[in-house]
């Protein structure tokens, strides 16, 4: 993943999460013997990491999050526009639940990032680069839902969950969702 320090803090263009995957490996600690698979609550061992890999993980949490906020509003100007045509500041803030002054700083963000244009008072398109984006973030959703719908989840709960999920998929693990969906 590209990150980018701007102004208005950490942004990543996401194609694959390397960053987020690679930061932190943790080993835990136990000095139960292999006989036993499960430890109880009190046998186990807290895990121990340096103040800088807890640093790497937060810093990379703090990243992911700002990712998330990107995805969602480039997936939602996407949404806005295949059903209705357009994408509005005031159809964003009603689909997204949030303040007409939020969205409008979150388009000065993607206009600086090239990723979506606009012009005052029209519609908010999305550059071929935040096409991209919001096309992967449906993809992710599509899959994730469609992997806990297959796993029992009802329809309501897999998309609530999924829309959290979605945005922590690593490629790989949704090779393996795919691959899941296949059988």
């Amino acid at each position: 993943m590209i990150f980018e320090m701007t102004n208005f803090g950490v942004y990543g263009l996401p194609s694959e999460y390397k960053a987020v995957q690679s930061v932190l490996q943790v080993k835990v600690n136990t000095n139960s013997s292999p006989k036993k698979k499960l430890l109880k609550k009190s046998e186990e061992k807290a895990v121990s990491r340096s103040s800088t890999e807890q640093a790497k993980a937060m810093n990379a949490t703090r990243a992911q999050h700002a990712v998330e906020s990107v995805e969602d509003y480039l997936e939602a100007i996407a949404d806005q526009i295949d059903q209705t045509g357009e994408a509005r500041v005031v159809d964003l803030a009603n689909r997204l639940g949030i303040s007409h002054a939020t969205v409008i700083q979150m388009i000065r963000r993607l206009q600086k990032d090239a990723l979506v244009r606009s012009e005052p008072y029209r519609s908010i398109f999305l550059t071929e680069e935040g096409k991209k984006i919001a096309h992967e973030a449906r993809h992710r959703h599509e899959i994730t839902v469609a992997v806990l719908l297959k796993l029992g989840v009802s329809a309501e709960v897999a998309e609530l969950d999924a829309e959290g999920m979605e945005h922590h998929v690593s490629q790989e693990t949704l090779r393996a969702f795919e691959k899941f969906l296949k059988k």
